[in-house]
């Protein structure tokens, strides 16, 4: 066992990237969550982004374009779940399950040909001065974009349900549909545009690890990330903050257990494995006193009057 081979500075730099999927699928979520709609769905909806930006990269040489492309398809598989639960009202936890499966398989059969292929590669963002800074530059201020706009995309959201009349509206469809309809508001139409939004950060987020975390296309390769977001959303008690904070945590711990296996710590690995996921989920339990932050409508169905 040689734990001086790890490097604190590459190891808070890689937990930063560690959590960015993460994080992305956890703030899209927790938007469709405060419109009352709960979308089990997230880890189809990652998976699909996940091929459809490494394929997309690979074939137009840009990741970017890719990310690009994620989005749009994670936000494109959402609508299947707008069509069983906004239009066919249907159960929105068997309707979240079924997108799921739907977007293993569909990934599954899409991807087999990326097998074994190399994306090409997403630059790191440059910060005159602030990247050629010691010990911190590395840690915060040599990443590539899309981390960034992990970090802006929850500061934007928390502002967007404190502080704006769009915010307000959406926590009103997700407090009381019946209330927030009576007052004039399109609560079908509002949870569709979150639906949508929760879809391409889903997809967003698939997309990080098939083109940054881990460059490369394999089968089921987001492997519950998608569980953990949703998880997250409910034990951050709906907070943008605290799912940042949990989201990191987590990470944290991913990078660590793998750490240490390099340096031969001599736990069997699959305890190591098995460790992000217990710890995270037990210290957010403990953190998530708060459970009055639930939308009071959550997970059910709006009967438009006719």
């Amino acid at each position: 066992m040689d734990l001086s081979a790890i490097n604190p500075v590459l190891l808070i730099a890689s937990l930063m990237v560690a959590a960015t999927p993460i994080l992305l699928a956890a703030i899209g979520e927790l938007v469709v969550e405060k419109a009352g709609v709960l979308n089990l769905g997230v880890e189809g909806m990652m998976i699909i982004g996940a091929i459809a930006g490494f394929a997309t990269a690979v074939e137009t040489g840009s990741p970017l374009v890719g990310f690009v492309a994620a989005a749009f398809a994670g936000a494109a598989l959402s609508l299947l779940f707008v069509v069983l639960t906004q239009i066919a009202l249907a159960n929105q936890v068997a309707s979240g399950l079924a997108l799921t499966l739907f977007g293993l398989g569909l990934s599954a059969l899409l991807g087999q040909s990326y097998v074994g292929i190399r994306p090409p590669e997403m630059g790191q963002l440059y910060l005159p001065l602030l990247s050629d800074l010691p010990v911190v530059g590395p840690i915060l201020f040599s990443h590539d974009i899309i981390l960034y706009f992990g970090i802006a995309l929850t500061a934007a959201v928390w502002a967007m349900l404190k502080f704006t009349r769009v915010g307000l509206i959406l926590r009103a469809v997700g407090e009381s549909h019946d209330a927030a309809h009576a007052l004039g508001y399109k609560v079908v139409r509002i949870r569709i545009l979150a639906i949508l939004f929760g879809g391409a950060c889903a997809g967003l987020g698939g997309a990080y690890i098939s083109l940054i975390r881990v460059p490369q296309w394999t089968e089921g390769m987001t492997a519950g990330v998608g569980w953990i977001a949703l998880a997250l959303v409910v034990f951050a008690s709906w907070k943008p903050w605290r799912a940042l904070l949990g989201a990191y945590l987590f990470g944290g711990l991913t990078v660590v257990q793998l750490n240490l296996q390099a340096a031969g710590v001599a736990i069997p690995v699959e305890y190591l494995a098995m460790s992000p996921y217990i710890i995270t989920i037990v210290v957010l339990v403990i953190l998530s006193a708060d459970k009055s932050s639930a939308p009071a409508a959550l997970g059910r169905i709006f009967h438009a009057p006719r």
